[in-house]
């Protein structure tokens, strides 16, 4: 890939994603993968202004390996030095970039029900930091190919070839083009054009089906609004982009209210493995039953990673025409998939949907309706006739979805 594209890219994640201001820190997460184009990253930052950008690398293998080979109480434990850097990353608010590139099935065969109960135990310690630190900072989700996920990609590819191919296809659903940044300022005034209508009709609950079987409705919060694309930090007002690409227009629902059953359309990447053609059939809000062809064992330990886990945190609308969707691939990967078609997550919502959330304690979100867990995991379910009827609080049914693709 010429490096003048990856220029524009590393520009792109590091202005609209982040947006890096004059005198920020900045943490880089990032796999072995693409070492030079990190370089690049942190040198757009520095380029913005940051005082100072720190790497922290990681490597597949080597995380299997350590769960493979440290007992449950090594792996549950926090030592002093990681509690203190979650501190300082919680009182200095860094920008967060984090660059995906591991393989979709790199952690297959490692004993899931552990690395269940040593998250469970370390999530204990890092909520309250998580929680401090929630809607505060610039954070940005964005990727560059591994040759593992390369190949899972595009199998009858040679490994030189499928990493070329997976660099244009992210280049290309991230909107990469002449002026990756005027694309992006455009992209965000459609979106949030988007959640200003769904907004001003007052939904009172989500209507889905398909003919694969989906029949679901959710409930919304009165509070609640939809976004998309560009976020703002709560404290500095600063405007940034989480995720790159994103296409979605998503709302937290209300916990505890959602009935019937939706089917995946999209394999899901958890824990470094596949769950494949699944369903989950819901009861008074709460997953109650799950299926799946693949990876079911999984799914179930998924839902079942505290009380929160079985219940939505997000309703996201993607229409099935989405540049994602319209590449033809399967990335394997939730940053893409997620992207292609609708989909909802499970577990932890988001409070910064409710108005005045900033006006609002932790405690106030949950009451109103915001779930709270320790997960917070996305799966798709847009099919190519799904159907989305908005039911609004004073009766009226409202299409939003027809065939897959936005009904205005």
């Amino acid at each position: 890939m010429k490096k003048t594209v990856l220029r524009k890219y590393a520009r792109l994640i590091a202005e609209k994603g982040g947006n890096v201001q004059k005198g920020q820190d900045v943490l880089l997460y990032a796999s072995l993968d693409q070492p030079e184009f990190v370089k690049m990253v942190a040198e757009e930052c520095y380029r913005l202004g940051a005082r100072t950008v720190s790497v922290e690398w990681s490597y597949q293998p080597l995380a299997k390996l350590n769960y493979q080979k440290r007992t449950l109480t090594t792996l549950s434990k926090m030592e002093e030095w990681e509690i203190a850097k979650l501190k300082h990353r919680a009182e200095t608010l860094p920008v967060c970039i984090y660059l995906e590139s591991d393989d979709p099935d790199g952690l297959k065969g490692i004993n899931q029900a552990k690395v269940s109960k040593a998250s469970q135990a370390r999530y204990k310690i890092i909520k309250p930091y998580r929680d401090q630190m929630d809607n505060k900072y610039q954070w940005c989700i964005a990727a560059v190919p591994g040759a593992a996920w390369a190949k899972k990609v595009f199998p009858g590819e040679t490994r030189s070839r499928a990493m070329e191919k997976l660099w244009e296809a992210i280049l290309y659903t991230s909107r990469v083009d002449e002026d990756p940044v005027a694309a992006w300022d455009a992209h965000n005034k459609d979106l949030a054009d988007r959640c200003a209508y769904l907004n001003s009709l007052g939904i009172e609950t989500l209507e889905y089906k398909a003919a694969n079987g989906t029949d679901l409705r959710v409930g919304m919060i009165e509070d609640a609004l939809f976004m998309g694309g560009a976020e703002e930090a709560q404290g500095s007002g600063i405007i940034f982009n989480p995720n790159i690409p994103s296409e979605e227009a998503f709302i937290s629902p209300k916990k505890g209210v959602a009935e019937g059953i939706v089917y995946s359309s999209r394999p899901l990447s958890y824990r470094g493995e596949l769950i494949e053609n699944f369903s989950i059939r819901f009861e008074g809000g709460k997953a109650v039953e799950v299926h799946a062809e693949k990876g079911e064992a999984l799914l179930k330990e998924m839902i079942s990673m505290d009380e929160g886990a079985a219940y939505l945190g997000e309703c996201a609308l993607v229409p099935y025409d989405s540049p994602i969707r319209k590449s033809g691939l399967m990335f394997y990967n939730t940053l893409f998939d997620e992207n292609a078609t609708c989909h909802l997550a499970m577990g932890r919502g988001f409070t910064n949907v409710l108005k005045d959330y900033d006006q609002l304690s932790l405690k106030e979100c949950y009451e109103k309706g915001i779930n709270d867990s320790m997960i917070h995991v996305d799966f798709m379910i847009g099919t190519e006739d799904l159907s989305i009827t908005a039911i609004t609080r004073d009766g009226k049914r409202v299409p939003v979805f027809e065939n897959g693709n936005w009904a205005f």
